[in-house]
């Protein structure tokens, strides 16, 4: 087959000789094997091939009155010919997904009147199924009306997933919500995270770091709040849904604690001093308390490498040759100090 060769699923293919040969059968308003042979420099075996690919395409087509002599067809005619009951049928699809799509909207209301009676009746429920707690997550985030509170523990997250909540934050966010973001000191270092930030913070919303988040907790407009799954074992946690309001006001007054006590996150500045202190802080008292490495980085949302490192440097700032030394001499310094 030759390059220039056309080929459609389902459909003769249009290659070089079958195109010379359509051409030659416009000029002489008729398609004759062997004048077309001829022309080609070929035989007509491999015409009468040629003229079969030809009136498959439908650009071959019996004259009127004359069944033995084929004419060419116009592209377009052709085209028409071949898949306009294809094209009639999609459009019908259509027609059905959108007329599927109305009767579906027409039912909004009365589900979200039912939910709203079921939400009064059902103060706490457990979401096992991750499919199932996602569809209440964007159902929440598409209904909210004032304010998103968020928290995110551990450190960076997939860019697929920030390009999802990219997009969602500033629909949010484009309707008037309220958007505040609570992260780990250590995504400040991560690029997608501050990409994600820039692009969210330039459009109203809010983000701070802080060096630990007790677990991952996500409230919509001080109504509904969604907190982790405890205790499970050989599959990935769910979510506990909460709707009772005063534990929602206690998820709250937790938030706007931890909100009061973290750093403004400006994609565009760099980090401040008061952050590299709040890191050295955390993990010092977590070595004091006698956490492994492993737990220390984990409890900070980084990785073991980046925290032994920072282990490294607070050890070669104080000079201290033990960790044991270097607790005793930061201790002097005053940086675990209240304040």
């Amino acid at each position: 087959m030759s390059e220039s060769a056309l080929s459609v699923p389902g459909f003769a293919e249009l290659d070089d000789g079958s195109a010379m040969a359509y051409r030659k059968a416009v000029l002489l308003g008729r398609f004759v094997r062997e004048e077309i042979a001829t022309s080609l420099g070929t035989d007509t075996a491999t015409v009468a091939g040629i003229e079969q690919v030809l009136s498959a395409l439908s650009l071959l087509r019996p004259m009127p009155g004359e069944p033995d002599l084929l004419v060419a067809v116009s592209p377009d005619a052709a085209a028409t010919d071949l898949v306009g009951a294809t094209e009639s049928h999609i459009r019908e699809l259509q027609q059905a997904v959108t007329d599927v799509r109305t009767q579906m909207r027409s039912l909004l209301p009365a589900y979200f009147e039912s939910r709203q009676q079921r939400n009064q009746t059902e103060a706490i429920d457990v979401i096992s199924d991750l499919s199932v707690l996602q569809a209440m997550l964007d159902e929440c985030g598409e209904r909210c009306r004032t304010e998103v509170l968020s928290a995110q523990p551990g450190g960076s997250r997939p860019s697929p997933l920030l390009t999802n909540a990219r997009r969602k934050t500033l629909e949010r966010l484009e309707r008037g919500v309220r958007i505040r973001h609570l992260y780990q000191h250590t995504v400040r270092r991560d690029l997608a995270t501050t990409s994600y930030v820039r692009a969210v913070t330039s459009s109203g919303a809010e983000v701070r770091t802080t060096d630990e988040l007790i677990d991952r907790i996500v409230v919509y407009d001080r109504e509904v709040a969604f907190l982790p799954e405890q205790h499970v074992v050989g599959r990935r946690p769910g979510a506990v849904v909460v709707r009772e309001p005063t534990l929602v006001a206690f998820v709250c007054k937790v938030y706007d604690h931890l909100w009061a006590g973290a750093t403004q996150f400006s994609a565009d500045a760099e980090d401040t001093p008061e952050v590299t202190d709040d890191l050295k802080r955390s993990i010092v008292k977590l070595m004091a308390q006698g956490y492994k490495d492993e737990l220390v980085a984990r409890r900070l949302g980084m990785s073991v490498r980046t925290c032994r490192r920072y282990i490294s440097q607070i050890m070669l700032d104080v000079e201290a040759h033990s960790r044991f030394q270097a607790g005793v001499k930061v201790a002097q310094t005053g940086l675990l100090d209240p304040g």
